[in-house]
Order: structure tokens, then C-alpha cells, then sequence
């Protein structure tokens, strides 16, 4: 093609495709059409005589093909060596002017007849220019993505049974001895709250490879029912678990740095991460489960191991391994790294509040699976997520050894059969107190959830889960026994109103929330059932 034809019609062709407000019978296509299809066929190839290596060989090619305005001898050749004449030269000259001259009537024609398809083109890059200078002037990092997510949570608990408060439960939980549990929790927790939750990303990347994350998180969950607290520390909210100031503390709507850590490969195969705020499942390959699509419970977010995926938040690093659909992840993490007194914190002493977690996993699209296996110490670790007695084991060991197998399928396209994740746990307590009743106790979990994409309507999701939360199997102390199980369940469906925006109703059931603490006392009950709408916005 003719260099004017293709300086012409590409931004023709370009206006054409671009969604301007011309229509169709406006732009003149076959105009368009008819110069694109005519095509030079004088191609420098034809002189015998000249080759690639010639140093004007790119010349010559320029004259031959773009302008056509060089000619050969009768037998093909262009005899490059030989002298010119004058005469020679004169029609040289004369056959490139004629082609300059041509090219110019051309153009002015071609301009006159897309003259509103120019001006059409011509507005566009303007307005075009335009946005890029606003977004230029307006952007607060060249290197920099910001995130976001806003929660809201408006819902209710309530408590039924015939459970009276004991000695024990009075001391875990404030209410009376003697006081029928189920009222004195309504008491407690029995009000209908709205809370939020907010949680800012900032992504750096410095490489286009790394990552340098940076999370503000504010929330007012403290006084809420789904802080992870007694009286039910069962009935724990993922979105309110973790908040930004611990779990309990209530302080006051202040915006604090949630996430703080880098990330950055070290060759192909592996990746280093570490921070002075980084979880745990920050540094792991593989996360071994794809439920739930929008969180509920908090104990039904740990892959059905709580005690090895614990999700300690601190000062820590990692590193993993990853070929292919295999991985290999390594990682410890302080929760008391901050604090310089070795019995309240640092890194590797007894107030670390420390887990070291090793992962050996494989995943892919449809199905993964993952052992890990987790040494822990330190009082803070477990929070809510078993019964009173599992976490008292938690609290008064001196350390902790986990195991966990958890895995995920899930079909390729949507339709009647759901994901399935699934996950088992067990824990292994040690106390070198021999008075201690944990010294040698065992505790274990399990879940399965179920999760059906594209649910009634495309975009939206139904899903559903039932385990049991971490429960004492056996007590190291003979004298003690081990009735610890309950049972939870939690039913959900996912409006996806648009892109950003969703809308989740919720229903969740507590079977035996305190575990052997009522279950001691026989043909007695204690039961918790809750409702809640969460409204997400992501942005």
C-alpha cells in the first residue's frame, strides 16, 4: 500500500472503530475501501542485481515500493555500480516529483472527502488528552493502586436453653451463678446493632514483580456481638475478628495500619515476604479452600484447622517454593514482635505469642489440596474460634502442635453441583505444669462448605457450611472429662446488586457453643441462633 494511503487510512480506519456519534451512512466505507485495496506490486526483488547486503539496499526499497519512482533495465537489473547521466538523473527526478505531485492532489482530495471524519478524530484525541492531563494532574502515585472495601452488618443473636450459669461459666462469662444462661446472654448481647467495617489497600510495586502492601482498617465491632467474646465466642464475624485494633479492644473508630509487608520473588520459583504487620496467609503458596465467596462465620474461614492456620498477625517472614501446580511454604510469625520485654514479646521468647508454619500443597483451578503442619505459643493465638475449654488449652499451654489436611474442588462451569472445600484439624497440647489438666490433651475440628456460582440468577452465589469448632477430645488429666462437641451451621445467599456493591443475608446456628461447660450438666441446653444482613462495597 502507498504511504499516503496508509497515513490516511489508518486514522480512518481508527475513527471507524472508536464510538463517536457518526453513523454509519455517514462515513464513506467504500472510499475507504477502494484506496486500501489497490497494492504497489514493483518490489525491489525484481532487480537480479541488487541484494540485502547493499549498503542502499534500504533506499533503493524505500524508492521501489513507497513512491515507485525508480525503474531497472529491460533485463531486470538496476546496475547500482554504474555511473549516472545527467539525463538519467533528469528522469529520476522527474518520475519521484510527478509521484510527490500525485501524492499531494491525493491527499488533498482524500482530506475533502473524510473532512468530518478528521474533525470527528481530531475532537476525540483532544478530548482524549484532555482526561489524560486530569488524571496525570489528580493521581497520587505513579507506582501506587489504592483498593477498598466498606462493610456494613446490621443483625441480631438469639439465645434459648435451660442452662444455668455455674461457677465456671459465670467466670468466663459475667453472668450470675444460678442465672439461666440463654437470659443472661440476651442481657449481654441481645440488642440489634449495625456496625461497619473499612479496609483500604494500598499496592505498591516498584519492579511490576513486587509488593508493597499497606492496609488502613477501622471498625466499631468491640461491643458487638460478633467480636469473639464472651458470653458466645463463638459467634464470631470474620469481618469483625480481626479488627484492626485486636480482638476485644474498642478503640473508638481509630484508623490504624492493618497490613504492613513486602513481597518479592526470588527467581522463577521462589518468593520471599516479609513486614512488621503480615499474617500468616500472607506467605502461603496456596490457600487450601474456596469457600466461602463472602464471609459469615469467623470458624469457618481457617480451612477447618483453626489451631494450624491460626492467622497470627504480626512482625514476621516467609518464604515459598512453587513449580508448576506444587508448593512448598515456610513461615513464622511474632504477634508480640514490637515489644522489646521478652516476657510480653519479641521474637523466639516465651511473650513472642509465635507460630512456625510449614505448607505442603498442590492446587489448580478445579481441585487442590494441603497438609501443614503448625508450632505455636503464647496465650492470644486462638481467640474465639473453639469451644471455652479448646481455648483455655490454648491459653494455658506452654506450646501447641497442629496438624491440618484441608482441600477444595469446584466444577468448571456453574450450574447444579457446588464447590466443595473441606478441611480436619488436630492439636496437640504441652505444659510442663504437672498439675495442669492440658498436658497431653488433644483437641480437633472439621468443616464442609458448599458454594453454588451463578445461583438463580448469574453473579449472585448460595452457600452453606456445617463442622464442628475446635472441641477438647481428651484431657491429659484423667479426672476430667471430655464431652467438648457443638455443632455449627451457617446458611447465606449473595445478592451481587452490580460489580461493586453486593448484598448477603445470613443464618447461623450454635448447636452446644460452650462446649462442655453445658454439657456437664445433663438434659440441659444452651443454643444460639443469629441473622444478619452485610451490605459490601468495593471500590
Amino acid at each position: 500500500m502507498k504511504l499516503f494511503q496508509q497515513l490516511l487510512v489508518a486514522p480512518a480506519a481508527l475513527g471507524l472503530l472508536a464510538p463517536v456519534a457518526v453513523s454509519a451512512a455517514e462515513l464513506n466505507i467504500d472510499g475507504v475501501n477502494q484506496y486500501a485495496a489497490e497494492e504497489q506490486v514493483t518490489s525491489v526483488n525484481q532487480f537480479s542485481d541488487v541484494r540485502p547486503t547493499d549498503w542502499a539496499y534500504q533506499a533503493l526499497s524505500n524508492l521501489v515500493e513507497r513512491y515507485g519512482c525508480v525503474a531497472g533495465y529491460p533485463n531486470g537489473t538496476f546496475k547500482g555500480g554504474q555511473a549516472m547521466t545527467r539525463y538519467e538523473a533528469a528522469a529520476l527526478l522527474n518520475a519521484c516529483l510527478d509521484r510527490i505531485s500525485e501524492v499531494t492532489d491525493e491527499l488533498k482530495k482524500l482530506m475533502a472527502e473524510f473532512e468530518k471524519e478528521l474533525a470527528v478524530l481530531r475532537g476525540r484525541v483532544d478530548g482524549l488528552e484532555a482526561r489524560v492531563g486530569e488524571l496525570e494532574a489528580n493521581q497520587f502515585s505513579t507506582t501506587t493502586k489504592l483498593k477498598g472495601k466498606a462493610t456494613f452488618v446490621l443483625g441480631a443473636n438469639s439465645f434459648g436453653g435451660s442452662f444455668d450459669s455455674t461457677p465456671l461459666t459465670a467466670a468466663y462469662s459475667g453472668i450470675p451463678v444460678g442465672t439461666n444462661y440463654a437470659d443472661g446472654a440476651r442481657e449481654l448481647e441481645g440488642a440489634t446493632t449495625f456496625n461497619y467495617d473499612v479496609q483500604l489497600d494500598f499496592d505498591t510495586s516498584f519492579t511490576g514483580k513486587d509488593l508493597l502492601r499497606t492496609r488502613l482498617r477501622a471498625g466499631n465491632f468491640a461491643d458487638s456481638s460478633w467480636s469473639g467474646g464472651p458470653p458466645v465466642g463463638l459467634n464470631a464475624m470474620e469481618i469483625a475478628f480481626e479488627e484492626n485494633c485486636g480482638t476485644g479492644a474498642d478503640c473508638g473508630d481509630v484508623v490504624a495500619i492493618n497490613r504492613l509487608f513486602y513481597q518479592f520473588p526470588i527467581g522463577s520459583s521462589f518468593t520471599a515476604t516479609f513486614g512488621g504487620r503480615v499474617r500468616q496467609d500472607d506467605m502461603l503458596a496456596l490457600w487450601p479452600s474456596v469457600y466461602p465467596a463472602d464471609t459469615v462465620l469467623d470458624i469457618f474461614t481457617y480451612a477447618g484447622a483453626p489451631g494450624t492456620y491460626s492467622l497470627n498477625l504480626g512482625a514476621g517472614g516467609g518464604l515459598w517454593w512453587k513449580s508448576g501446580n506444587f508448593s512448598i511454604s515456610a513461615n513464622y510469625v511474632s504477634a508480640n514482635g514490637d515489644n522489646a520485654n521478652p516476657s510480653e514479646g519479641g521474637i523466639g521468647t516465651s511473650g513472642s505469642e509465635e507460630t512456625g508454619t510449614v505448607q505442603i500443597g498442590y492446587g489448580s483451578a478445579n481441585f487442590g489440596l494441603a497438609a501443614a503442619y503448625t508450632y505455636s505459643n503464647g496465650a492470644g493465638l486462638y481467640g474465639g474460634n473453639g469451644t471455652p475449654l479448646a481455648v483455655a488449652g490454648f491459653y494455658a499451654a506452654d506450646s501447641v502442635n497442629s496438624v491440618g489436611i484441608s482441600g477444595y474442588w469446584q466444577p468448571t462451569n456453574s450450574g447444579l453441583i457446588p464447590s466443595i472445600s473441606a478441611g480436619w484439624g488436630i492439636n496437640s497440647y504441652n505444659q510442663d505444669d504437672e498439675l495442669s489438666d492440658f498436658d497431653g490433651a488433644n483437641s480437633q475440628s472439621w468443616y464442609v462448605g458448599l458454594q453454588w456460582a451463578d445461583a438463580f440468577v448469574k453473579g449472585n452465589a448460595l452457600g452453606m457450611a456445617v463442622g464442628q469448632p475446635t472441641f477438647i477430645v481428651n484431657s491429659g488429666n484423667n479426672d476430667v472429662d471430655a464431652n467438648d462437641q457443638g455443632y455449627a451451621w451457617e446458611w447465606w445467599y449473595k445478592f451481587q446488586v452490580t460489580d461493586n456493591i453486593s448484598v448477603t443475608p445470613a443464618i447461623y446456628y450454635l448447636s452446644s457453643p460452650l462446649g462442655q461447660l453445658q454439657n456437664d450438666s445433663s438434659n440441659e441446653t444452651f443454643t444460639n441462633f443469629g441473622g444478619l444482613v452485610k451490605t459490601t462495597f468495593k471500590f
